[in-house]
């Protein structure tokens, strides 16, 4: 709301500098010390009727009338300015925009998500279910207001532009989306993202196989091709149906629930630090299977030997059904 915002410090400026060229006045002409001459300017753009601390000289009441007349000019805009906002609903709107602006100050490690498409609902959906902590930034007024609808924490704008992402706590988010429909679009923010926080893992929508390579030298570190995946997706379903119906199962069937995990090694417990998957014993506590292990060169091993140990910065990729998944969650 740049427009509110600058309207709202211009009168605060104004009712500050009416203040200050009163006091500054009468301490001046008058002689009056700080309280006394901020007393006298008070009652005097307030009009109140009270009376001068002494007799006015024709300086001072030149300049008192200058002040009343200047103070009535600035408290006639203020009062007008106010109520326009307050008829609209803009006042309420500004406020609710601070609230949500101070919510998304407080967040730290969360994930933007830029544009409210198809692709982006779809990774708002699926960070749902995991509990992950996302703003959603979005330009499209009937789409924000839809975002609001549902609760969740957004921010209207342009995402290619530093400040809405500042705003939507790029500095402290360890992940960016951008699923906007243009490919240039998505680059920019890419860019955008990659200056202001180099640590940020940006995950970028792609429509055209040309912008795979630029988007991945501006700095994505995943760029995905929804059209190119659906393709292989249909054509798998010819060549391996049975193993791409299980896979629906544990991912786009399973859009209301989890049926896969990631451990991080460094958030377990530091008594099974240096044990092997053995040690961990996941089956009998929860229930999941271990089906891979990501090494400190983030070097993948699928279906991963029960002596691999468990040393500090590794992942565990765990396989279990709903309420397995669930005891996981509450055990590590």
């Amino acid at each position: 709301m740049p427009i509110l915002q600058s309207k709202i410090n211009k009168i605060v400026v104004l009712v500050v500098s009416i203040l200050a060229i009163g006091t500054i006045g009468y301490m001046g002409l008058s002689n009056y010390n700080l309280v006394d001459a901020l007393y006298m300017t008070v009652i005097t753009v307030t009009t109140v009727g009270f009376g001068e601390l002494r007799p006015f000289s024709h300086e001072e009441k030149i300049f008192t009338i200058f002040l009343i007349l200047t103070s009535i000019t600035v408290f006639g805009y203020a009062v007008s300015a106010f109520s326009e906002y307050l008829v609209s609903g803009k006042l309420f709107e500004h406020f609710k925009h601070k609230k949500v602006e101070k919510e998304i100050a407080r967040l730290k490690g969360h994930t933007i998500v830029c544009g409210f498409g198809r692709n982006g609902k779809q990774a708002i959906l699926k960070l749902g279910n995991y509990n992950k902590k996302f703003v959603v930034v979005e330009k499209n007024k009937e789409m924000i207001e839809a975002i609001d609808i549902e609760g969740m924490l957004n921010i209207e704008g342009d995402a290619t532009l530093d400040e809405t992402l500042i705003r939507a706590g790029i500095e402290q988010a360890s992940f960016l989306i951008t699923a906007l429909p243009s490919d240039a679009d998505n680059l920019f923010v890419v860019l955008t993202a990659s200056q202001l926080n180099p640590n940020c893992k940006v995950i970028s929508r792609a429509s055209n196989e040309s912008s795979y390579n630029k988007l991945k030298i501006a700095g994505a570190d995943n760029v995905i091709m929804p059209d190119k995946l659906g393709g292989d997706h249909m054509a798998s379903l010819v060549t391996t149906p049975d193993v791409i119906e299980f896979v629906d199962r544990l991912t786009i069937e399973g859009e209301t629930t989890a049926n896969l995990e990631e451990i991080a090694v460094n958030d377990l417990p530091k008594k099974y630090l240096n044990k092997t998957i053995l040690d961990l014993d996941l089956r009998r506590q929860t229930g999941c299977t271990v089906i891979g292990f990501r090494n400190p060169d983030r070097d993948y091993i699928i279906n991963p030997e029960a002596n691999i140990k468990l040393v500090p910065n590794s992942h565990l990729i765990v396989l279990g059904r709903p309420e397995q998944i669930i005891k996981l969650r509450e055990l590590f």
